[in-house]
């Protein structure tokens, strides 16, 4: 058995549930916050036979696009640092995946 954990931005969440479940994977959804941009996402977890853990990431690859906006930069105390502050182009969105070995999953 292998656990995949997806982090993917809020967007996509809803439409990547459902298009897990309509493709035989169940999964958990945990409301998380991102610690770079401080924005909304969603963790989840999908519990899956190894032999379908390659179509899940595709799946998920498909669902999670990853867009570039304009992100500024949190202003300092001083005039100087306010006017400085000019917006930096950051990549958002897409997943981050890991996928981990299970000993054992038991549903109850």
């Amino acid at each position: 058995m292998k656990l995949i954990i997806a982090i993917v931005n809020k967007e996509d969440a809803s439409g990547l549930m459902q298009t897990l479940s309509k493709n035989g994977y169940m999964s958990t959804r945990l409301a998380t916050t991102g610690g770079f941009l401080r924005k909304g996402n969603v963790t989840l977890l999908i519990g899956t036979e190894e032999e379908k853990v390659d179509p899940c990431l595709e799946l998920i690859r498909g669902c999670c696009s990853r867009q570039t906006q304009l992100i500024t930069p949190t202003a300092g105390s001083t005039a100087e640092q306010v006017f400085a502050a000019a917006p930096i182009p950051v990549t958002v969105g897409g997943a981050t995946v890991f996928v981990m070995d299970i000993d054992r999953f038991i549903k109850m």
